[in-house]
């Protein structure tokens, strides 16, 4: 067996790890990259090693482990793509969501001028998307899925709707791919089950360097939100549309219904994508630690804003007013509008919940850069910008070494390889010298981008 990572090896995004098992070569993930600019243009490079590629298997459904689909099936590949129902539904509507913003950024990007290319082209289009989607196949979590000699597996882990653990078991070696692994107190999802014993395991780090504040993040949401109204302004939050939204929605339905923000403040969510995947979180509410009631409330007083000149509308609105709209790392999308309506006035705020990784719009303003570019066009931020962690849907390094502990069979030994993926250099080296400290495994390492290894029986 061999093993080649082509993404998500030197960063946080692009997850794509190549299995060749000399049977079939199975690719675990198939991301987009995002953040800095160096990780972003690896998305319009081919990498040739996927030209034999006979499956792929999703870990769930967000954009950096699902996003390169439509250029996969773009380049030719037809084959099956399996993944969970759960997360086959949901990247049904992010792939077409992601799509439209690639050939919406391209339009833009000609009509005024600001790409260095003599014609802007979108990394794929929704007919590449669409095909994409038809090409994916359910696998209950459970079940197994027989890939030639190969066998699949799913276990979920929290942190998404649908996301699971991937196992691949070849001629008595068995690999673990942990995807993304939840947090233990998740707003709306269960905690992960413990994953199987390995001889070969591929870990997320995403938080390996860090453990998430303590803090009664609600409250602080609260906050944030009666100091702004207060003074006149409105609060925008750049949210992902797939899991982030809907916690949010959660938490301000409780907020409002305990009268810990005004009742009467207007809540808009601007994402149609948002409003869809709402519909399939509800649709898959026994997968989530949240009761059928609550799920059925979850829009109640809230306004979805149907179309983008509604949205533009909003945007000039002046009274003091909740937006929840996508990307939540504020790389595209509707919230740019509203960043650049907002941010230049001192009275609003900007609250972004969860991880913003490294490059995006997203970390610098939590890092306190007060001028952002958005579409060709440098905007000063004047407007208080809090980040959120708590909303986090991964696990820190506490409960990845938790999730770790709970590999049955391993008798501190742990597996003969173990791969840190998935995170940003430090939290990656982080986790591999807390893995070796804590649980005594031996070869543990961080692998580089493109790096193969050969696995030996």
């Amino acid at each position: 067996m061999k093993l080649t990572f082509l993404g998500a090896a030197d960063g946080v995004t692009g997850s794509r790890h190549l299995v060749d098992t000399g049977e079939r070569q199975i690719l675990l993930d198939c991301g987009l990259f995002q953040g800095f600019k160096q990780q972003r243009e690896r998305n319009w490079t081919w990498p040739e090693a996927l030209r034999g590629l006979d499956a792929v298997v999703l870990s769930h459904a967000h954009l950096d482990h699902s996003g390169y689909l439509p250029a996969l099936v773009k380049h030719g590949f037809r084959g099956p793509i399996h993944a969970s129902p759960a997360t086959c539904d949901l990247v049904a509507v992010l792939l077409l969501d992601s799509a439209h913003l690639q050939e919406e950024d391209a339009r833009r990007a000609n009509r005024y001028g600001y790409s260095r290319h003599a014609k802007a082209l979108p990394l794929y289009t929704k007919a590449d998307a669409r095909r994409a989607i038809a090409q994916l196949v359910p696998l209950a979590p459970g079940r197994e899925l027989k890939i030639g000699t190969s066998r699949i597996r799913l276990t979920p882990v929290g942190h998404l709707l649908g996301a699971c653990a991937v196992r691949l078991e070849h001629r008595g070696t068995r690999l673990v791919f942990s995807g993304d692994v939840g947090r233990t107190h998740d707003l709306l999802m269960p905690p992960p089950m413990p994953p199987e014993s390995a001889d070969v395991l591929i870990v997320e780090s995403t938080y390996g360097n860090r453990e998430h504040c303590v803090e009664d993040t609600p409250a602080r949401l609260a906050g944030i939100v009666r100091e702004t109204v207060a003074r006149g302004g409105s609060v925008v939050l750049p949210a992902f549309a797939v899991g982030r939204a809907q916690a949010l929605l959660l938490v301000l339905q409780r907020l409002r219904a305990a009268g810990d923000i005004p009742h009467e403040l207007p809540i808009f969510l601007d994402s149609p994508m948002a409003a869809e995947a709402t519909a399939l979180y509800r649709r898959h509410q026994k997968l989530l630690r949240v009761s059928a009631r609550e799920m059925a409330g979850l829009l109640d007083g809230v306004r979805i804003v149907a179309d983008a000149a509604a949205s533009m509308r909003l945007s000039a609105s002046r009274y003091p007013r909740l937006i929840i709209s996508a990307s939540g790392m504020a790389t595209g999308g509707r919230v740019l509008h509203h960043l650049k309506a907002l941010a230049p006035d001192e009275r609003h705020a900007i609250v972004f919940a969860g991880f913003q990784v490294g490059g995006s719009r997203g970390a610098r303003l939590v890092a306190g850069e007060r001028e952002v570019k958005i579409h060709g066009e440098f905007v000063p931020v004047r407007a208080a910008v809090h980040h959120l962690q708590g909303f986090s849907g991964h696990a820190d390094r506490r409960e990845l070494l938790q999730w770790l502990r709970g590999m049955d069979g391993q008798k501190g030994a742990g597996p003969a390889w173990t791969f840190v993926v998935h995170g940003e250099a430090e939290a990656s080296d982080a986790m591999r010298q807390a893995i070796e400290r804590e649980l005594g495994w031996r070869d543990v390492r961080v692998p580089q981008f493109g790096e193969t290894v050969a696995i030996q029986p």
